[in-house]
């Protein structure tokens, strides 16, 4: 291993009304930065219908066209909603981005909690899990098999061949977003590792992961070399500075985020309907270089996390503050991020 990535999460939502022109400009300012300065990766989720006066452009042609500007950062899908899409546009869309990427891309997956997307797809509450599975492997048997036959109420092959094959075989890395026992099952049979959330505090990490192992050894597969982890973060000179220019801006998203019915997604004692002093214990990273560090090293130290992505724009944030705290971050973060050695999740499976 040779030390902890450092990505950056470029989820482009504002508020309505924003020119998404002036917007999108700003985003790739933040992508050349990173590209730059050393950062890792870049990241984009997906969301449709977003409520709460915000908008946001769709994820994969914003990471197609960010994709030109990021030299050799590794692009990453983070994440595809797979209940909502068909199995042949998620193999032929993935196959494409990673032919864009040139074989260099992560395609991270999530089932999704929002009641307006599953309706607007006409996904129906019993559907959810099994057109979820049944996307990934359709997908799968697509990149890899040479003539597909498969039947369901969404997707008919008879023979199909999928004559575009991804750079990487046999396809990207899937990083999977799981947060209850039967998603965890489903990350060790589908995935290639578990993405670890944002919303979650280190202590449930921690009991995903020791789940997530054991169920890799039942189904017979080693553990993954990538255990990635996504973070809000706002570094800046001092914990007060911090709080003042990323706590408002945290907090709105967050607001956001249980409006959305977020919280019917996590386990009780992990709820975010809270206020921001609740939430930012043992959660977000928030202060000073020094600060941030202490922070993340139990991730790095306890958890094994081999990649970070951290997300420091929020929702109605000036990107100004988004800059200088990426600008901290590169000086100050990431020359220690790149130096550190995680626990392997070896030793963490013997502790």
């Amino acid at each position: 291993m040779s030390g902890v990535k450092a990505g950056i999460m470029l989820s482009n939502q504002q508020r309505e009304g924003t020119d998404m022109v002036g917007a999108l400009e700003e985003q790739l300012m933040m992508l050349r930065l990173a590209r730059d300065r050393g950062w890792d990766s870049y990241f984009c989720g997906q969301h449709y219908l977003n409520e709460g006066g915000n908008q946001g452009l769709q994820m994969v042609p914003y990471l197609a066209r960010l994709a030109a500007d990021a030299g050799d950062m590794t692009l990453g899908v983070g994440l595809l909603l797979a209940p909502l899409h068909n199995p042949v546009y998620t193999a032929e869309t993935i196959a494409t981005l990673d032919v864009i990427s040139r074989g260099n891309m992560v395609f991270g997956v999530g089932l999704g909690y929002r009641s307006a997307e599953f309706d607007a797809f006409g996904v129906r509450q019993g559907q959810r899990v099994q057109r979820f599975e049944e996307c990934l492997t359709v997908a799968k048997r697509l990149w890899t098999e040479d003539k597909v036959s498969y039947e369901s109420d969404t997707c008919i092959l008879k023979d199909a061949h999928l004559s575009l094959r991804c750079v990487q075989r046999p396809h990207p890395p899937i990083w999977f977003a799981a947060k209850h026992a039967n998603a965890i099952r489903r990350a060790a049979q589908l995935g290639d590792c578990l993405y670890h959330s944002p919303k979650a505090t280190l202590a449930t990490h921690k009991e995903r992961l020791t789940l997530y192992k054991e169920e890799l050894r039942r189904a017979g597969k080693p553990l993954p070399s990538e255990n990635p982890c996504r973070i809000e973060i706002y570094c800046a000179k001092s914990r007060a500075a911090a709080m003042a220019l990323g706590a408002p801006y945290i907090t709105e998203k967050y607001q956001a985020y249980a409006k959305w019915e977020s919280d019917k997604a996590m386990p009780a004692h992990e709820r975010i309907d809270k206020s921001f002093e609740d939430l930012v214990q043992d959660r977000f990273v928030i202060g000073s270089p020094e600060d941030c560090w202490n922070q993340l090293t139990p991730y790095i130290e306890e958890l094994g996390v081999t990649h970070f992505v951290f997300r420091t724009h929020f929702l109605g944030m000036p990107v100004s503050n988004a800059v200088a705290s990426m600008r901290l971050m590169s000086e100050e973060l990431l020359p220690a991020l790149h130096a550190a050695k995680p626990m392997s999740l070896e030793r963490i499976a013997a502790s």
